[in-house]
This record gives structure tokens, C-alpha cells and sequence, in this order.
């Protein structure tokens, strides 16, 4: 990697994104005005955030996309995508952050990966005032560094 390149932001990408995105992809195609998938797109055309995943979000990912009846290639394809191109951060057990225990590993991933953000479409299972990450919508724009907690 050349050390001119610039430093890219840290995200985790909550399942619900993946799956709208995808969603949107097989709906409407590739030039999808759906925010969850113009993220996706900006991420892997123009490499816009360094995506930071676990094992156990990789698993979720791939329970969740074989539940909503995406295509076994396709999820194996995204799957591999993400995989040679994301972060992996070693699974960590929880911090207790999240009302949801399904997003616990998301809330774990974002803290020990330092991440500077944290795209949802629920907000609410990621409490922002216990996070150094921003928690933001796939339309909004990705923050390059985290917050500074109030302790």
C-alpha cells in the first residue's frame, strides 16, 4: 500500500444496510438512488471507508441475506467481497452498549476497531451517547474520525 494514500474512515455496516442495499441492487440495478446501496457502491467503486467486520458480523450477514431469499451465489459473492476487502477486528465480547443483543457484535466491532462511524437504518439499538463512533444513516456523509466520549 503507498504511503501517499489517504487515511480512510473506520465503519461498521449494520446488517439492515447490506441487506437494503442489496435489495435495491436487485430491484432497480446498480445505479440505485437508494442510499443503502449508493453506500455499498461508493465503498466498493471509489474504496470511500476502511469496512471493519468480526466473524461473527460476517455470519450474521450471510444468516440474514439466506433469510430474506437473496440468491446462495450472490451471498457467497458479497461475502467475499467484503472479506478480502474490510478489516477484520478479532471478535471481543460485548460491552454491553446496545438495547439489542443482535447488534452487541456491531457495538464490539465499532469500539475495538476504533471505527469513526456506524451506518444503520436503526439508530435506536445503537446508543450514540455510548459510542466513539457517529452513528449515521447511509445518506449521511462519513465522518473521518470518531468522537470524543463524555466520560
Amino acid at each position: 500500500m503507498p504511503s501517499h494514500r489517504r487515511k480512510r474512515p473506520k465503519g461498521v455496516v449494520d446488517t439492515s444496510v447490506l441487506v437494503a442495499g442489496i435489495a435495491a441492487f436487485k430491484r432497480v440495478g446498480v445505479r440505485s438512488i437508494v442510499p443503502s446501496a449508493q453506500i455499498l457502491r461508493a465503498w466498493i467503486e471509489d474504496d470511500t471507508f476502511q469496512w471493519l467486520i468480526t466473524e461473527e458480523i460476517l455470519e450474521e450477514y450471510k444468516e440474514i441475506l439466506a433469510r430474506c431469499k437473496v440468491r446462495r451465489d450472490l451471498i457467497a459473492h458479497a461475502i467475499s467481497l467484503i472479506r478480502t476487502a474490510a478489516q477484520v477486528v478479532p471478535d471481543v465480547p460485548g460491552y454491553g452498549i446496545s438495547p439489542d443483543p443482535d447488534d452487541e457484535p456491531f457495538c464490539a466491532c465499532a469500539e475495538a476497531g476504533n471505527a469513526d462511524s456506524i451506518v444503520t437504518l436503526n439508530p435506536s439499538d445503537f446508543p450514540q451517547q455510548k459510542l466513539r463512533a457517529h452513528v449515521i444513516a447511509p445518506g449521511d456523509t462519513i465522518p473521518t474520525t470518531g468522537r470524543t466520549r463524555r466520560r
